[in-house]
């Protein structure tokens, strides 16, 4: 960004992980959200209770959203707190807005139930549309540049059920009223896959190296580490070390995908 930007910018960063669109960052024009008649099949089976569950589900609505706007409210008003060189006078410009989340839709088979085929992500699609017009509303930016960071979990190779996700996270960016205001990444082709297959062998070799080092009665990182790089080549665990910090669902940590 400093590179590419040749005037003062600031990033205001509100993600906080582990969190979904259809609940924590459900838009407010996207109403309740009635538990449908897959969950209430599920809840039931369960033993669980119906009317229970649709009020811890509303307990969440919309709580993440609400936390991003009122911290991005927090900012602008006192820009000179976290800029200590800022003007007031030069005011400022809410320049864009990008989007990057997804596991925790793209991995909610009770929202999202396999059974709907195709269109089980549509509903992301069009929370993600009414969330980009009340991000804006409530901004006071209605013409603020949104990019929308496209799932890239499992790389080009993903299969049908992720590429169908894809398209519902992308599809926003082909209204007409967003053309020219909303973009849709492809994340997938950054995905780096030899990280992958690396992250694979660490996470089959857990056992066997929690297994040695209990036995050794040293369980500390270093002597896991140890034991761990012995099942890579030095050019193997070299590429893991430098490239990789954490599990697919991140990304695998990897800088180069970021």
């Amino acid at each position: 960004m400093g590179k590419a930007v040749k005037e003062p910018f600031l990033i205001i960063k509100t993600a906080w992980g582990g969190k979904s669109l259809h609940t924590d960052f459900r838009p407010p024009s996207a109403g309740p959200q009635p538990l449908h008649d897959s969950i209430k099949a599920r809840v039931k089976e369960r033993g669980g209770d119906i009317v229970k569950s649709q009020q811890e589900e509303n307990k969440r609505l919309g709580v993440y959203y609400r936390y991003m706007i009122e911290y991005v409210r927090k900012v602008l008003g006192d820009i000179k707190r976290v800029v200590p060189g800022y003007d007031p006078s030069q005011g400022y410009e809410l320049a864009g807005f990008v989007w990057l989340q997804a596991w925790n839709d793209w991995c909610d088979s009770w929202w999202y139930p396999p059974e709907w085929g195709e269109k089980r992500f549509d509903e992301y699609g069009r929370l993600m549309a009414l969330f980009i017009r009340d991000v804006r509303k409530d901004l006071s930016a209605p013409k603020m540049p949104f990019v929308i960071g496209v799932a890239g979990f499992e790389g080009v190779k993903a299969g049908k059920d992720m590429q169908c996700f894809r398209k519902a996270m992308a599809s926003p960016s082909l209204l007409p009223e967003f053309q020219g205001n909303v973009f849709a990444v492809q994340t997938a082709p950054f995905w780096d896959d030899k990280l992958e297959a690396l992250q694979a062998r660490v996470e089959a070799n857990w056992p066997k190296v929690d297994a040695k080092v209990r036995e050794e009665k040293d369980e500390s990182w270093e002597n896991k580490m140890k034991h761990m790089s012995a099942n890579f080549t030095p050019e193997e665990w070299k590429y893991y070390q430098h490239n990789g910090s954490n599990a697919g669902y991140h990304y695998l940590g990897c800088a180069k995908t970021f």
